[in-house]
């Protein structure tokens, strides 16, 4: 079949995509085999490809792409996710550029429009999976607001409830005051800041003197009800019981001993703002203190701060308050002070802990099992260290706070009756009812008024059942028997917590088992100053645009290549050139063997040639070498493996070495090697298939005899370990450094592409001289020599430039009459001036304190790298001088 000159990924990767789709390629059969299951990380319907999602969708493709191919069942169940917070804040921002608002639409005409949102935008991101050559099985697409998956999370909710797992209370909760909703702890990121520390005193009432407490948010010392020190700080014994009167307010509060207060920290007395304040809420608890709350809910302060304060935002009433204790002279000192502070994950908005009534799941007594799981082997982490952070965690959670003041999400299934809850003496928690289905009436006094709670459920609730609720739960349905559990789970290390931890809990909460087998951790990307790749950044390019200048497989490659287990991808615009240099060597190299093949294969005979036998050996230990790669999810070495086998061993030294063979025509050495370059280039193509689908799919149909057939339904190859031939493999690269030696010699001395060169070879022992002498009008040609001999006794003369190779043999390269010595000298007089200048310029950049201080880390190492190269290419051009001939 003839090839064309050019490969193009935009003319082979859609349509052959196509066709897989449409042969039911990617759908899995509950009872076809023995089962491989990933679940994808449901991206978020708001989202478009980023190069984390290429990253992580890019290993999960290779992953079932190769499981297929080794005869499982493999299913790859894809979906997306409603995300609460991002998608109502899209579609707020989309009603305000219309002059609308939510609150002006109302929940269900806003609910309406967010459905309508989906209905336009949310398959965007399948759309760009599929481009991405992503084989999952779109007959089981889940959304996390599907009909069946919303029972699910009514089912869940319930039996926590029904088991004291789930229940209401008013807690200090993370609150953001843009989205106006309660964030749990995950949901809260925190990053170091420079801000102050205000010591401020409070004077005693009722007694002169005062107490200095140090603050670094002193708008919140307007909800005070106490000071506390600690109870063994001897420095304050003598005041604990006594009362301050709170500056500005001039409400009195008492002076209490509690064990959390840090004597070390300021003046080792601190104010109590309960309301305020998670630890300040427990001593608050502890102490029967009361909690005076000073802001509303977008951080503003409200009337318990205080007419002076009230209406101002939590920030400018800081600044105003400061100001008026300065004028009272209470401001003792500031100083500076480095410490985290929390924002909201999605708007960036520092976070305003808030007592507020939420609900929330009790998560010490799911942790538990979850805990062991990993410690007692049954979910393995790759790599390991995940483990540590893993526990570390679980045994230190934190019951998590699930309700979130949105209107976008899964309502919680929790009614209110008003008779009951306004009867005269009513007990706490009265009149609620928790039901999977809306109830028509009251269960306790028939009542008929009944009111839906108004918040709905953390986006994680629901994500936290994907393995199962996806596959049918709570029905028992015939895909939830053949494929839970899961078999792998890829994702980010920054959602460990978010969603790992949480899915293996309630795994074995109702499925009694757990979700995965295995959980890959992928590392993040980042560009090359090690900034994490974001759009906010602008530092992040659009996969679809890389997608079209390089081609998907391209991408796929390049992304697998750069992804070392257990560390960041480090990613430049450029990076793709890799993948796509990749596929055009692929391309001509195929296109070489196809014009040298029939119509139909060759016959296979034995390999009876040194290049047969070490090519086959190559192959059947690279079979080997991928196979063990992606069993330990080492996608790099994999990646590594097919790169070096196919460029350097079967181009580069395989095919240079036939070439004279196949262009004579015909005869039995011609024959030989037409069928090995055949049986190589398949078994590599079955090897490719996972990495780059597209282009082994093209060139597989271009095989004799394969027209129709998938390369993506053939098995995958099975190393033969007595084609392994280390020995022979170790003397052909002996013979390899020889050719290599010679073709470094012409480079470094200039002789010209198309001068025959005169070398003799000085071989280091008996073994070498026999491996030289076969077949030296091979290793000749590649040395593009029209002279070779083998010497053991060979004195180089004075025209000779010389190199050795790691075995100790001698390659020596007659220069005289190929190259006009003076002029090369000249030439590389010249480069070092050029090498000399530039590392000059280096160095002063280096030795410049402003540039050391205000560049990146790695901008500075990067030159720093740049200053090394120079100085090992300096040393070696003035070697190649140093032993440039005389004559």
């Amino acid at each position: 079949m003839e090839i064309p000159t050019r490969y193009d990924p935009a003319a082979v990767e859609e349509r052959w995509y196509a066709a897989w789709e449409a042969r039911g390629y990617f759908t899995a059969r509950p009872g076809g085999g023995k089962p491989y299951v990933i679940v994808i990380p449901p991206p978020n319907i708001t989202g478009i490809l980023t190069m984390g999602h290429v990253l992580n969708n890019t290993l999960q493709d290779i992953l079932v792409r190769w499981k297929r191919m080794q005869g499982f069942e493999a299913l790859w169940l894809p979906g997306t996710d409603h995300a609460g917070i991002a998608t109502q804040n899209v579609v707020e921002k989309e009603l305000a550029g219309r002059g609308g608002s939510r609150r002006a639409f109302g929940r269900d005409a806003f609910l309406e429009e967010v459905w309508r949102w989906r209905e336009r935008y949310g398959r965007t991101i399948i759309r760009q999976l599929k481009r991405l050559g992503c084989s999952c099985d779109w007959t089981r697409e889940r959304f996390t607001m599907d009909e069946g998956l919303s029972r699910a999370v009514r089912e869940v909710f319930v039996r926590l409830h029904e088991k004291g797992l789930v229940y209401r209370g008013t807690y200090i909760i993370n609150w953001c005051p843009r989205c106006h909703t309660a964030l749990s702890d995950e949901e809260v990121e925190h990053e170091e800041h420079d801000g102050r520390l205000w010591h401020i005193r409070y004077p005693f009432a009722g007694r002169d003197g005062h107490v200095t407490v140090a603050t670094t948010r002193p708008e919140t010392m307007l909800g005070d009800t106490a000071v506390a020190v600690h109870p063994a700080d001897e420095r304050y014994r003598g005041i604990v019981g006594a009362a301050v009167r709170l500056p500005v307010v001039g409400r009195e509060i008492p002076v209490i001993a509690d064990e959390f207060v840090d004597p070390k920290f300021g003046t080792g007395i601190v104010k109590v703002t309960p309301a305020h304040d998670p630890n300040d809420f427990l001593i608050g608890g502890r102490h029967g203190l009361p909690a005076v709350v000073v802001m509303d809910g977008s951080a503003v302060m409200n009337e318990r701060a205080g007419e002076e304060f009230r209406g101002m935002d939590r920030f400018e009433c800081r600044e105003a308050l400061v100001r008026r204790l300065e004028e009272l002279g209470l401001v003792e000192k500031v100083g500076r002070h480095r410490h985290a502070v929390g924002h909201c994950y999605r708007c960036r908005t520092v976070i305003e802990p808030s007592l507020s009534p939420q609900w929330f799941v009790r998560m010490r007594p799911l942790a538990a099992p979850a805990l062991e799981a990993v410690l007692g082997g049954r979910i393995a982490f790759f790599p390991p260290r995940w483990a540590k952070v893993y526990r570390n965690w679980m045994e230190n959670i934190r019951d998590w706070c699930i309700s979130r003041q949105l209107w976008w999400g899964h309502r919680i299934p929790v009614w209110y009756c008003r008779a009951c809850a306004s009867r005269p003496g009513a007990a706490d928690g009265a009149g609620v009812i928790v039901a999977r289905t809306p109830p028509g009436r009251c269960p306790s006094c028939g009542g008929t008024d009944l009111v839906q709670d108004e918040d709905v459920l953390d986006t994680w609730f629901s994500s936290w059942l994907w393995p199962f609720s996806t596959l049918g739960w709570p029905d028992d349905t015939g895909d939830l028997r053949a494929f839970y559990p899961t078999t792998c789970l890829v994702t980010g290390p920054d959602i460990i917590f978010f969603w790992v931890a949480r899915m293996i809990m309630a795994g074995l909460e109702f499925m009694g088992e757990v979700p995965f087998r295995h959980v890959f951790f992928t590392g993040i990307i980042r560009d090359l100053q090690g900034r994490k790749m974001s759009k906010s950044l602008g530092n992040s390019p659009d996969p679809l645009d890389v997608i079209e200048r390089y081609g998907a497989d391209a991408l796929r490659f390049t992304i697998a290549r750069l992804s070392p287990v257990g560390q960041d991808v480090y990613y430049a615009d450029e990076s793709p050139e890799l993948g796509r240099n990749f596929a055009n060597k692929i391309w001509n190299a195929a296109r070489f063997v196809l014009m040298h093949l029939g119509d139909e294969a060759p016959p296979e005979g034995p390999a009876a040639a040194a290049e047969d036998r070490f090519i086959l050996s190559r192959l059947n230990g690279t079979v080997r070498a991928v196979t063990k790669a992606l069993n330990a999810y080492r996608f790099n070495e994999a990646a590594e493996a097919l790169y070096d086998f196919f460029w350097r061993d079967y181009c580069d030294w395989y095919i240079e070495m036939v070439k004279p063979a196949l262009q004579a025509g015909g005869g039995e050495e011609a024959d030989r090697s037409r069928a090995v370059l055949l049986r190589c280039l398949e078994t590599f193509l079955r090897l490719l298939a996972p990495f780059m689908p597209h282009l082994a799919e093209e060139i597989w149909q271009r095989l004799p005899g394969r027209e129709g057939e998938s390369v993506t339904r053939r098995p995958w190859p099975r190393a033969e370990g007595k084609r392994i031939d280390a020995e022979l493999e170790a003397r052909m690269g002996r013979k390899f450094d020889v050719i290599r030696a010679a073709r470094n010699l012409r480079r470094e001395y200039n002789v010209p592409p198309r001068a025959e060169i005169s070398v003799t070879v000085k071989p280091a022992s008996r073994g070498e001289e026999e491996m030289l002498r076969d077949r030296p009008e091979v290793t000749a040609r590649l040395m593009g020599a029209g002279e070779f001999r083998v010497d053991p006794a060979f004195t180089p003369g004075p025209s000779t430039a010389a190199a050795p190779t790691a075995s100790g043999t001698i390659v020596c390269v007659d220069l005289a009459g190929v190259v006009d010595l003076a002029a090369e000298r000249a030439r590389l007089a010249g480069e070092l001036e050029r090498i000399d200048a530039e590392i000059a310029g280096v160095e002063r950049e280096l030795a410049n304190d402003r540039f050391l201080e205000k560049a990146p880390a790695a901008v500075v190492e990067r030159r720093r790298a740049r200053r090394r190269d120079l100085a090992e290419r300096r040393a070696r051009v003035e070697a190649t001088l140093g032993h440039l001939p005389r004559a």
